[in-house]
């Protein structure tokens, strides 16, 4: 089966604007919330090596036991299991008990930045990231966290937040758990030091698959690492920006973007590309709205469509673009997730995989409300 005719243009410019290495060969699904914590449980029952676990928020709830379960299963049979947690994401009732749980077990867990005499105290930047990677094999990323927001047993009345996650099978799960290997070296002090990473970046090396060839096997995968300061999914935006012909179709739970941002969704329908942007309408953090709904005016007058969700949160951060380029991750179009935290992206190149994500867009436009200038959430801008 043929790749995309455009994979080495894609491979070439995440390499170059973002550092990411693409490998081909990746069996790639879509997940909303629940199926990706069933996903999840499912692939550490049958991991038989090695579980690694990263995430921004992992709670004692009973989502947070229910995966403490499968972890600690997983241990007790021999499996090496690696879990790093957030500090800030994770504190909370409960959370000190499953860690404990782990340890006992013999899982090795630690927790990203506790506060101490540190730049900042320990507060910035936060790892925001969600990662699963089972065996070297079978890897998984997102928006999903283990709380009980993600699940449909979130309160009698309440639905799940929903949210997207992609899993994939093949070479970009070991890609996925070398990103997990930095982060866990930074956490435990086995990483490179500050003057080693500043001269890395300055080294030129070929990017590795970098020139895949048109006949390379789907799926292509790319693994975008945002690191403080760099604003590789900035560039990525923009790049997906000038390279969209036909739609550019972002659902972010937490938009609140830079002018370089702006001007390039603008810029792109503004030249006639079908720009459209998925937001909630009810979020966790309400004074969040207003700083959203002030970019609606700009954007809807360079005829950017917007559409806001009318269910529980709307947490995804995800994009499809000319229906092949689709980007499922952690980061949020704010300061926080483009320049200060550390995320992490998977950039999809497949036209199966693109026709299933503009499907979950539409169907999730069918559960939203679209805001034009005559809107009164485009008037109180």
């Amino acid at each position: 089966m043929l790749a995309d005719p455009a994979a080495p243009t894609f491979t070439r410019g995440l390499w170059r604007i973002a550092g990411a290495q693409v490998t081909c060969g990746n069996a790639v699904t879509l997940l909303d919330s629940d199926a990706t914590i069933e996903a999840m449980l499912a692939d550490i029952a049958a991991a038989q090596q090695r579980v690694v676990l990263e995430m921004y928020i992992f709670r004692g709830d009973a989502l947070g036991r229910r995966m403490t379960d499968a972890l600690v299963a997983a241990a007790q049979r021999g499996v090496q299991v690696q879990v790093l947690a957030d500090w800030f994401g994770s504190r909370g009732s409960g959370t000190g008990a499953q860690f404990a749980r782990l340890r006992t077990a013999g899982a090795d867990v630690r927790q990203f930045s506790p506060p101490g005499f540190r730049p900042w105290l320990g507060a910035l930047p936060r790892d925001h990231r969600k990662v699963l990677v089972c065996d070297a094999h079978v890897g998984m990323t997102g928006g999903v966290n283990l709380g009980d927001e993600w699940t449909s047993r979130f309160g009698r009345r309440r639905a799940a937040w929903r949210d997207t996650a992609i899993r994939f099978v093949g070479p970009a799960a070991l890609d996925l758990q070398r990103a997990f290997e930095g982060m866990w070296g930074r956490t435990v002090g086995t990483g490179p030091s500050r003057a080693e990473r500043r001269r890395q970046r300055r080294l030129v090396r070929p990017a590795r698959n970098a020139e895949l060839g048109p006949d390379a096997a789907p799926a292509l995968v790319g693994i975008i690492e945002g690191e403080p300061g760099r604003f590789r999914i900035s560039r990525a935006l923009q790049y997906q920006s000038v390279a969209a012909e036909r739609s550019i179709w972002i659902a972010s739970a937490y938009f609140v973007p830079g002018g370089a941002e702006l001007e390039a969704l603008a810029g792109a329908a503004r030249d006639g590309v079908d720009v459209r942007l998925l937001v909630p309408s009810s979020y966790d953090h309400p004074w969040i709205r207003r700083m959203t709904r002030r970019r609606y005016r700009r954007l809807l007058e360079n005829g950017v469509r917007i559409w806001e969700w009318r269910g529980e949160m709307m947490h995804a951060k995800s994009s499809v673009t000319d229906g092949h380029v689709v980007c499922v991750g952690s980061t949020d179009f704010n300061p926080l997730g483009l320049a200060i935290n550390y995320e992490l992206d998977a950039i999809v190149l497949d036209t199966a995989v693109g026709a299933a994500a503009e499907a979950i867009f539409l169907a999730d436009l069918a559960s939203s409300t679209e805001i034009t200038l005559r809107s009164r959430e485009a008037r109180d801008a």
